[in-house]
């Protein structure tokens, strides 16, 4: 039923329809013409599934079942309404089942907001209403309340409300205050306001509460997490403020203060511009202190970390890029940090950090790249930077080549690259960095690099590679030795001034493909390839020793000693001695074909039995002794689809004296083996779930299943994240779908996954055989019941026998809560994390959190 409704206010009349327009007026030269104001503005439209009964004399209609009214930008929708003409309202409310419970309760929908309650009235004339049983969601907020009363739609003010972010029927926690004004899409203030848990009210009482309604970022006051530390007392942390500055950028200033009088200071942003670039900084400086002023115990260290992460968007300028990757601080800083516990970083040795803009010339040949890196020992605390370090590039060139079509014969691809290179290095104590002592001892050099090559076929099957290179190398400096008298010593001065060294060399490489097919009859396995690349190169470099000098080296002056003058330069000196090389190298692969009977097309799929097993040496003609070089062996497969093993090692043809050092006769002339394994490494990687055996019952296979990484980013443990940083947090999309979701039901299974990997390294140099190095690392999750998971990462040195790193961790999926537990019980870097708030951003100042760390320094 449908039907359109309005009443006029000059006339008592009641019409079932009515288009209203304006009177007829005369028009003439000397009176205007007057309009007359309509009677109504908007046309009430009307809907029912079951009846609509109209009462002319009150005029009131009444609609039942799926009753539907539109008024202009307002639309209720409900199991009863009724509209008095009268009054100019409309009146809304559920239809009640024979057990009284209600139905198709109104819901209220205006321009941008919808609002579900138990009965309504509303003025469609004030715009006005009075809602009983109000149920509405404002940006993540659910809300509940007695009654409300609508102003307009910029204003409601609510009575005897709750807020909450799970179900406002069924509420896992709510918000409880006795009055509150909402602003739709701006703000929520509201009264003394409870924290009610499980319906039980908690001592948690606020004088007021103020929540922000915006979808878009806003600044405010981020309030700190508080815990105790071993060395450094109790403290307050990650408490600052949060600057929204643009819709690009953002700034959040944080700082930290310990009861022994240490504090730290944060910075953190976050930036993109769609389509351009996007990236990250953050700064982190703490001052902390250990002991007690006056005694021996008393310590103070200054530590910080700088981190920029930069990408620009491969749209953005195909010929232009810019790119930053930098972590540069104090060499303890993940080692000592209260505030930050990277467990990864902080079992690494080295800092890496890399700025590069790359530029490409339109319309040459020419490219240019410009590079700002730097590398940190964390253990001897040296800095090694390159700041800059500049390379042009020239693409190969074919000056033979036929201008159309491509080159065919060896003269047609003659191929010319050329490129410059130019540095300058400096290495320096972590205290001297950016200081003036660093450059003082700075290194810089340029290098020009040009190369002839081309190739061709021989005999049909082989391919042939000749090559000539040319370096020159510039210096703004060199090495003068001379022998001081009175010291009894050589000594050294650096000359500044022009220097310069060239240096050119020949080679040739002669390389095939060969293959081997092993073919099966009536057997899954179809055929065996065995795929073999040998290689034969030969290289020739001329004696550059006339490049360097002698000093005499003892006081009667009948000792020299030949040196370098470049000794010690970012690129070296020229080499002595003639290069008259030959170098054999020996590639292989094996794979099946295996029939596929879950393919409909009937083709095979090729399993891979052997992914490598490489072998390499050279033998230098022109060498006065130990001409044949160590022989490099390395291997790697996958078995299962899921295991990587990898080994590597080095072969050495020279036998050992009585002192284990090397001596020019080959090891099995001397009575020893062909050749001795002086140093080998080997490593696995394996991981596996409950999913895989799943898949095996069920027929089912997946990209995933064949691939596995090195390392998974919690081998070593979870890193523990403060709850303010803001870049962690859910979106809030991904929180409405995780309380919407129903958790699984679980019956006898649980789902587990299971991650590890074992590296071993081998030493051999002097005859004293030992593993210097043996260590499994392992890391699995559990997910003991719906909600609640638990995972361990831990592993076993067994050289030291010990524990390098274990990490226990917690979960429980609380539907609109997060509750975690992470621990690291043993080393200097123990602490614990334990944390329990609201999933949804809007309100994750909800929140209790304990952080205890033990630092020892």
């Amino acid at each position: 039923m449908c039907n359109f409704t309005a009443f006029t206010q000059e006339k008592e009349s009641t019409l079932n329809t009515i288009t209203v327009a304006n009177d007829s007026i005369v028009q003439n030269d000397s009176i205007a013409p007057v309009k007359k104001k309509e009677a109504i503005q908007y046309i009430i439209e009307h809907t029912a599934e079951d009846y609509i009964l109209e009462d002319v004399v009150h005029k009131k209609v009444k609609l039942y079942n799926q009753a539907h009214v539109i008024y202009d930008e307002y639309d209720i929708v409900s199991g009863e309404i009724l509209i008095d003409y009268n009054n100019n309202t409309v009146k809304a409310k559920g239809i009640p089942d024979e057990n009284g419970k209600y139905s198709q309760l109104p819901i209220f929908k205006s321009t941008g907001n919808e609002t579900t309650q138990d009965s309504l009235i509303f003025n469609y004339k004030t715009k006005k209403a009075i809602i009983y049983g109000l149920e509405t969601e404002q940006d993540g907020i659910n809300t509940l309340g007695e009654k409300t009363k609508r102003v307009n739609d910029s204003t409601i003010f609510v009575r005897n409300i709750i807020f909450t972010t799970s179900d406002p029927r069924n509420p896992d926690y709510y918000l409880k205050t006795t009055k509150a004004k909402i602003v739709p899409g701006k703000k929520i203030i509201t009264g003394p306001t409870n924290l009610v848990l499980a319906d039980v009210p908690t001592p948690a009482i606020f004088p007021f509460a103020y929540f922000p309604l915006t979808k878009k970022r806003t600044s405010g006051i981020i309030f700190p997490t508080y815990g105790e530390s071993f060395s450094q007392g109790f403290f307050l942390q990650n408490g600052g403020y949060y600057l929204a500055i643009s819709d690009y950028f953002d700034l959040k200033l944080t700082g930290d203060i310990y009861s022994n009088s240490s504090w730290g200071f944060n910075a953190a942003s976050t930036y993109k511009v769609r389509y351009k670039f996007s990236g990250n900084f953050s700064f982190n400086y703490d001052n902390l202190i250990s002991g007690i002023e006056g005694f021996e115990s008393y310590n103070v260290r200054k530590n910080f970390n700088l981190r920029w992460s930069h990408s620009q968007d491969s749209k953005a300028s195909p010929n232009n890029r810019f790119s930053a990757s930098v972590n540069l601080g104090s060499s303890q800083y993940f080692q000592q940090s209260i505030n930050e516990s990277n467990i990864g970083m902080s079992l690494q040795n080295t800092l890496n950090s890399s700025i590069s803009y790359y530029k490409k010339f339109v319309g040459t040949p020419f490219n240019i790249n410009v590079t700002a890196s730097h590398s940190q020992n964390t253990n001897t605390e040296i800095v090694t930077a390159t700041l800059p370090s500049i390379q042009l590039n020239m693409d190969r060139l074919q000056p033979f080549a036929p201008k159309n079509g491509t080159a065919k014969n060896a003269l047609e691809k003659i191929g010319l690259t050329y490129s410059f290179k130019t540095e300058n290095r400096i290495s320096a104590n972590e205290d001297d960095f950016f200081s003036k002592k660093m450059f003082k001892n700075a290194k810089n050099g340029a290098q020009h690099n040009v190369s002839l090559s081309t190739n061709m076929k021989v005999l049909k099957y082989f391919s042939l590679s000749p090559s000539i290179n040319y370096r020159e190398v510039w210096y703004s400096q060199e090495i003068e030795k001379n022998y001081d008298a009175t010291e009894n010593k050589v000594v050294n001065d650096t000359i500044s001034g022009f220097t310069t060294y060239r240096d050119y060399s020949t080679s040739a490489s002669l390389s095939t493909t060969v293959y081997g097919m092993f073919k099966f009859k009536n057997s899954k396995i179809k055929a065996i390839r065995h795929t073999i690349r040998p290689s034969v190169s030969y290289s020739y470099k001329p004696d550059f020793g006339s490049y360097y000098k002698e000093v005499q080296s003892d006081e009667t002056g009948s000792e020299y000693t030949t040196y370098s003058p470049f000794e010690g330069s970012i690129y070296g000196g020229p080499s002595t001695g003639v290069t008259n090389a030959i170098g054999f190298s020996l590639a292989n692969s094996i794979e099946a074909k295996v029939a596929d009977k879950d393919n409909l097309e009937g083709e095979d799929k090729k399993v891979n039995i052997l992914n490598s097993l490489n072998v390499s040496t050279n033998y230098n003609f022109a060498a006065e002794k130990f001409k044949l070089s160590n022989f490099n062996l390395s291997a790697g497969t996958t078995l299962f689809k899921k295991m990587n093993l990898n080994f590597g090692g080095t072969l050495d043809p020279y036998a050992l004296n009585d002192e284990g050092t090397r001596i020019n006769a080959f090891s099995y002339k001397n009575g020893g083996p062909l050749v001795r394994l002086t140093s080998a490494h080997f490593s696995t990687v394996y991981s596996f779930s409950s999913k895989d055996f799943d898949k095996k019952r069920n027929g089912e296979t997946s990209k995933e299943d064949e691939e596995t990484t090195a390392y998974d980013q919690d081998m070593f443990g979870q890193n523990q994240q403060n709850t303010n940083d803001f870049a962690n947090q859910p979106k809030e999309e991904d929180d409405k779908k995780d309380e919407n979701k129903s958790l699984p039901q679980y019956i006898s299974a649980m789902p587990w996954n299971l991650r590890f990997t074992n590296t071993i390294t081998y030493s051999n140099t002097t005859g004293d055989g030992r593993i210097s190095h043996n260590t499994l690392y392992i890391s699995g999750d559990v997910e003991l019941s719906p909600g609640w998971k638990v995972g361990v990462s831990s592993g076993y040195d067994f050289v030291n026998n010990g524990i390098p790193s274990t990490n226990l961790r917690f979960t429980r999926d609380l539907s609109s809560w997060n509750m975690s537990f992470n621990w690291t019980p043993l080393g200097n870097n123990s602490s614990y994390y334990f944390f329990i708030g609201v999933k949804s951003s809007v309100l994750s100042d909800l929140k209790w959190d304990k952080h205890g760390v033990n630092r020892n320094f």
